[in-house]
This record gives structure tokens, sequence and C-alpha cells, in this order.
């Protein structure tokens, strides 16, 4: 018989950084993810400067990073970092919040996969994010080039290369080809 140690949001805060590894807490279970590759990083810093700018300069909210983690889940606790999150202005709280993890979900997680990244894992990111509160979650492909935005497990669409990437309703105005993201 094995027994798997639940760890809680705290105790994975206080958890030493080591070698470029992240990590994330799912239903108390720890989860390492190995350092991101280039094209990785390329495509997450084409996504911060493309979107995060437009966030900006028409002041709809405010935008994360690749280490933030969110607290989903309580009891057991967790903890998920996407590589790109957004809340729109109007959903975030009057007073930042004292937690170390954002409480509840982004409006928008952009999850950029990685060669190792499984289907499998991928689908439970995707209902994960849209169950804990997402607007929308885009998962996108540096391999195949596509991005698939998911407003619902049921309302999916896979776009690719002169296709725009719309971000109506939860990023009101933006919009670019997708073939950008992978410049």
């Amino acid at each position: 018989m094995s027994t798997t140690t639940q760890l809680t949001a705290d105790e994975l805060l206080a958890l030493p950084v080591g070698r470029g590894q992240r990590y994330e807490l799912v239903a108390g279970e720890l989860r390492v993810m190995p350092p991101a590759g280039w094209r990785h990083g390329g495509v997450v810093g084409i996504l911060q400067t493309l979107v995060g700018t437009h966030i900006y300069t028409n002041d709809l909210g405010r935008v994360f990073g690749a280490d933030t983690g969110f607290l989903l889940h309580r009891n057991p606790d967790t903890v998920r970092a996407p590589d790109f999150a957004f809340i729109a202005k109007e959903h975030l709280p009057p007073n930042e919040p004292s937690e170390a993890y954002w409480p509840g979900a982004p409006d928008l997680a952009v999850e950029v996969l990685s060669p190792g990244d499984t289907s499998g894992e991928v689908a439970e990111k995707v209902e994960e994010w849209l169950t804990s509160g997402c607007a929308a979650v885009w998962i996108v492909d540096p391999k195949l080039r596509t991005v698939t935005v998911y407003r619902s497990s049921t309302n999916v669409l896979t776009l690719a290369g002169e296709e725009n990437l719309v971000g109506d309703p939860v990023v009101p105005g933006f919009s670019c080809h997708v073939n950008q993201l992978f410049r």
C-alpha cells in the first residue's frame, strides 16, 4: 500500500525553488513542471506583449505572468499557475489580497503547450480552469501553431494561421492573427 503525502498551499509556498522548476498543487498532490523550452517562452513573451499591452492601454484589468499561483480549491488545496492570466477590472477586489496565491480563478487562463504535455494533463487543466470560474481558456500549441479557445467544455474553437484570435467578451477589443503568436 502506498501513501501520497498531501500538501497545503502554505506548504507549497515554503518549498525551495530549485533548478528553474515550477510546481503546481492538484488536490494536495505536488506536480513538478520542468523548465519550458525557448519556443514556449517566446510564445509566452509575445502573448504578454500583445495581449498585455492591449489590456493596460485600455485599462481593462490586471495581467499575471507564468509564476503566479491561483488558489482554486481548499481541503485538499489546488494551486495552478497558467502561462498567462488576466483578471478584468470589475473582478478585482478593492484591496489587494493578503494571501500569497491569488484567491480564485482568473477571467482568462492561457496555457502554452510544452513538448512533454499530455492530452490528459491539458484536458484536466482546461476542465479545472473552467469549473473554477475562468470565462475562457486558451490552449496555445507552438508545434501545430494553433490556439484552441474554450468558453465551456462544449464551446470550443480551434484557430490557425490568418484566422483571428478574438478576446471578446473576456478581453474586450483584443484581436490578432493566430500566426502573430508564432513569429
